[in-house]
């Protein structure tokens, strides 16, 4: 198991009403103030996907929010997969893809 404070990365794929709702910006704020580096984008087919990455319990504790979502979301799934780290500082909005 990774420590808590090992870097890793992880690719989100969020559905459910997703989209409309905030939840990019919503990510992003989550993201910032769990000090994890990466993106969040809007998909062409009505999911939102995540790419986050940092501290071990840190990237847990973002998809445990991501679960749950802003107020006016309804979160159906979130799928979660190892990715590559982004080699970037910071997190932000991406276009829709």
């Amino acid at each position: 198991m990774a420590g808590a404070f090992e870097r890793r990365a992880v690719i989100l794929r969020i559905t459910g009403r997703v989209q409309g709702v905030g939840f990019r910006w919503w990510t992003q704020h989550q993201a910032a103030a769990l000090g994890l580096d990466g993106w969040v984008r809007n998909r062409t087919d009505r999911s939102v996907e995540v790419l986050a990455a940092g501290p071990s319990n840190a990237v847990d504790s973002l998809i445990a929010l991501c679960h749950e979502g802003p107020d006016m979301a309804r979160v159906d799934d979130v799928s979660v997969a190892q990715a590559a780290d982004p080699g970037h500082v910071g997190f932000s909005l991406e276009a829709t893809r």
